[in-house]
């Protein structure tokens, strides 16, 4: 069979990375990386990255435009749960819906000035990150609130559980996780057969399935990792939904292809009859939405909240839509990928960390591999003549 290596490594190139990663820093930390309760804190800790990566996508989609609020953003909501429940012992539920909607709210005021009234994006988040970082810390009144209500915690930052196992929480993840993996296999059959129904061409099963059997295989080893200290995290239930629902809107609908038409050509998607104005509204409510959503989750899992929760978050995501291949210039990425970005950066944060290396440094690593992946996109797509 002729293979195709430089077409494979360019396709697969992050994935790739992500394992070379992998074996560097569980060589450097002696295999503790690899440690089930630092297979667990690699979720936990990046939770919040996953979620805000499929809310920046789109916003990259429409033109490389990115937003600079979200991390301000996820104070003010975590500040305002926070002192709903402690100050006024309101019921978490209300307190959670309401602060989902604080958060669309945002979204849409940054998205009606983006899409409607053309101001741009960077000043536009740019001014929200200063005006919601500073709501927040008064909200807070410069004090760190603590989330002590048990009903939020059970929401966001409990363990799955089978009910009438023994151990239930560590049995949990490994029942979970082989059947993720099942339904991957099943789903090459049953989607090659639908395919086939409706006469499309049917491409070899063996490339097909081998990857579907890897990416099973990887579920089935972290499910066990996570069965060898508390299970499943609630959490990745949250980041799991928001992905998925995320993938189908960006790769199964007709919104999800205007998104990448207004980053590939804004004006011949005008021409089109698209309303580009709506798309640019949405791509910002959405963006704000799940930063609604990830302050819930960190205040959950920190079980407290203060004027700097949320600082520099939207690098991290920002960082993860590039390094898991968005273009700089829109119209380009994939969820899928900026998952793999995600993991990426979490992989090495964590390792520098249980190295040890200074803070410092990490920074300056960090950068470096952002700068890397915004270099190999702009060589590999042959657009330096954009960059000026």
């Amino acid at each position: 069979m002729n293979i195709n290596v430089k077409a494979f490594v360019k396709k697969y190139t992050m994935v790739i990375a992500l394992v070379a990663v992998f074996a560097l820093f569980g060589f450097l930390t002696h295999g503790r990386l690899l440690y089930p309760q630092n297979m667990s804190n690699l979720l936990l800790q990046n939770s919040y990255v996953l979620v805000l990566a499929c809310g920046m996508l789109l916003c990259i989609l429409t033109g490389g435009n990115i937003d600079l609020s979200v991390g301000s953003t996820v104070c003010l909501v975590g500040a305002l749960a926070a002192q709903l429940m402690d100050k006024s012992g309101m019921n978490a539920i209300p307190v959670i819906f309401l602060c989902l909607m604080v958060g669309a709210i945002i979204g849409g005021w940054q998205g009606f000035w983006i899409g409607y009234v053309h101001i741009p994006p960077f000043i536009c988040t740019l001014s929200g990150m200063f005006l919601f970082r500073g709501l927040g810390r008064v909200i807070l009144q410069s004090k760190t609130v603590p989330v002590k209500n048990k009903l939020f915690l059970n929401i966001f930052a409990s363990y799955v559980q089978i009910p009438g196992l023994d151990d239930a929480k560590k049995w949990s993840a490994l029942i979970i996780g082989c059947a993720i993996a099942l339904f991957l296999i099943v789903s090459v059959f049953t989607g090659r057969a639908k395919r086939a129904s409706k006469g499309y061409a049917v491409g070899a099963l063996a490339p097909e399935l081998g990857k579907k059997l890897i990416i099973a295989a990887l579920v089935v080893f972290y499910a066990w990792k996570l069965t060898n200290y508390k299970g499943i995290p609630v959490m990745l239930i949250w980041v799991l939904a928001v992905v998925f629902i995320y993938s189908f809107i960006t790769s199964k609908t007709a919104l999800g292809r205007y998104f990448y038409a207004v980053g590939g050509n804004e004006k011949a998607t005008k021409l089109s009859g698209i309303d580009t104005r709506r798309v640019y509204f949405l791509a910002y409510l959405s963006m704000s939405f799940l930063a609604g959503l990830s302050g819930l989750l960190m205040a959950a899992r920190i079980a407290s909240v203060n004027g700097d929760t949320g600082n520099a978050f939207e690098m991290d995501a920002i960082g993860s839509c590039f390094i898991g291949g968005a273009s700089a210039y829109g119209g380009s990425g994939t969820v899928a990928g900026i998952c793999i970005g995600a993991i990426f950066l979490g992989v090495i944060n964590q390792g520098m960390s249980i190295i040890g290396l200074d803070n410092n440094w990490q920074y300056i690593v960090k950068g470096a591999v952002l700068l890397v992946a915004v270099i190999f996109d702009v060589v590999s797509n042959h657009k330096t003549g954009k960059a000026g």
